[in-house]
């Protein structure tokens, strides 16, 4: 039976069919072959309306959307450069802190590559970086994010593997805390190496740089502040709301869309009243898709269980891996390969039913394994030969890939070490139980 569903998977992952219509017919075939009623695909599809979490994630959704729609990203630039920008290298900790928030907050790091790319590459040459090492790290901060809420996949993860129920028990607020700590030591880790970058070779000369940009007056704090007066308030209701546990996850999210909805279309007037309905329908359509691949995900996950699949796997990688050490390097390496080729949320609704278990027959938690499998799937996309971000920033920048290869290579160094530290140390994740 596995090896029959497995093989109409692959087909039909061949024939570039939807993810979520592999899943059902996957599911279907498994059940059918099991001589399960097939009546339980609908219970699953249905059994995601009594996730009240799930509410958060279109609203969130659509609160990126419209955030990204406006100028929200040359404020939040002007305001952290105003901050930050007055030290030596300062503009290295406005890119890495930047690209963070907004990634977390549209829940797409190519989005972030596009909206401040433009913002952030020049200043980080009038900064004194050169070409190659602006570059770089723009591309690679662009990946941010993801562990931060309310990043959509850190959401995703937390939902899917409640459902799964596998391993010790764990709340929605102690995932998102335990992603704090990892986000901080990648973000030290590149602007660390960027650092080192500016110190080491501000000027390298290489052949095809762009022409250093000349230098732009640092905004005036307050007059920055003033600016994003209407946005600077909003980090402190999300991230305080949701870790001071002053409000439930769906609370915040209703919350956020509204003050967003308000700043951008009356306050700052940057989105029209008409548009707001094109950016529901974008952003809906997102969720939507997310959650039909996640419901069928669930369904798929019940023939995994049924199939003994995920106790056949762990047997299968314990007669070779016969250490929590190894398991978690072969982990990282498989998932690295798989971010370079699959999207988060397909990542996410496909390899957590089947890895989370052998993860917990390892005894690695599940808060644990998901800041791994998310600091993974930021990394995939920065990995060559054909990371998602680097084909972005190509079109981005105008630059050949190879020239994005060499000029991320140091940052994806650094971004590997962060990765070993979040995966060998557990209570970097694990410290909020």
């Amino acid at each position: 039976m596995t090896e029959l569903f497995l093989a109409l998977t692959v087909l039909l992952l061949l024939s570039g069919a939807p993810l979520f219509a592999i899943l059902l017919a996957a599911a279907f075939t498994g059940f059918a072959w099991a001589e399960i009623p097939l009546t339980i695909v609908a219970v699953e599809l249905t059994r995601l309306t009594d996730t009240p979490l799930l509410v958060s994630l279109p609203l969130f959704a659509f609160a990126g959307y419209a955030l990204a729609e406006g100028r929200s990203a040359d404020r939040l630039v002007a305001l952290t450069q105003a901050a930050l920008g007055g030290l030596r290298g300062g503009v290295a900790w406005v890119t890495v802190l930047c690209c963070a928030l907004f990634t977390a907050f549209t829940g797409a790091s190519g989005v972030t590559l596009v909206a401040l790319g433009a913002l952030l590459y020049p200043a980080l040459r009038a900064d004194g970086f050169s070409d190659r090492s602006a570059l770089g790290l723009v591309t690679t901060s662009g990946s941010l994010g993801l562990l931060l809420v309310p990043s959509v996949p850190l959401i995703l993860y937390g939902v899917l593997a409640q459902q799964l129920g596998v391993g010790p028990s764990f709340s929605l607020r102690q995932l998102f805390l335990a992603g704090v700590v990892p986000l901080l030591v990648m973000m030290l880790a590149l602007g660390a190496v960027a650092l080192f970058q500016l110190r080491r070779d501000p000027r390298d000369g290489q052949e095809g740089a762009a022409p250093e940009a000349p230098p732009a007056p640092r905004p005036k704090l307050r007059e920055a502040l003033w600016a994003a007066r209407f946005e600077a308030p909003l980090p402190v209701i999300v991230l305080g709301g949701i870790y001071g546990g002053v409000f439930a996850l769906s609370e915040v999210a209703a919350v956020t869309a509204l003050y967003v909805v308000l700043a951008q279309c009356l306050l700052y007037r940057d989105v029209s009243l008409r548009a707001l309905p094109s950016l529901a329908w974008r952003s809906m359509t997102l969720v939507g898709g997310v959650l039909m691949i996640l419901a069928a995900a669930l369904a798929l996950a019940n023939v995994f269980v049924d199939a003994q699949l995920p106790e056949r796997l762990f047997e299968a990688v314990s007669a070779q891996l016969t250490s929590k050490t190894s398991f978690l390097l072969a982990l990282n390496l498989g998932l690295l390969l798989l971010g370079m080729i699959i999207d988060s949320y397909a990542a996410i609704v496909l390899l957590v039913p089947l890895l989370l278990p052998v993860a917990v027959a390892y005894e690695i938690h599940p808060i644990h394994f998901g800041m791994i499998f998310l600091a993974n799937l930021q990394l995939g996309t920065l990995t060559p030969p054909v990371g998602m971000n680097l084909f972005i920033a190509s079109v981005r920048f105008k630059q050949p890939l190879g020239v994005l290869y060499r000029a991320s290579l140091p940052y994806l160094g650094a971004l590997l070490f962060a990765l070993l530290l979040i995966t060998y140390i557990p209570v970097l994740s694990t410290f909020t139980l």
